[in-house]
């Protein structure tokens, strides 16, 4: 019960650590988009 109840955790925390960097990563290209297209001065 106990292993079972560990793996979880980790399984979890895996997932969390991943989504932390999928998002860091999507923020960051987005400002990069932002930081590198010409303005709309229409």
């Amino acid at each position: 019960m106990v292993k079972k109840l560990l793996l979880l955790v980790g399984v979890v925390g895996v997932a969390v650590v991943v989504a932390q960097r999928i998002k860091a990563s999507n923020d960051e290209r987005a400002l990069w988009h932002e930081a590198t297209t010409a303005p709309d001065l229409r």
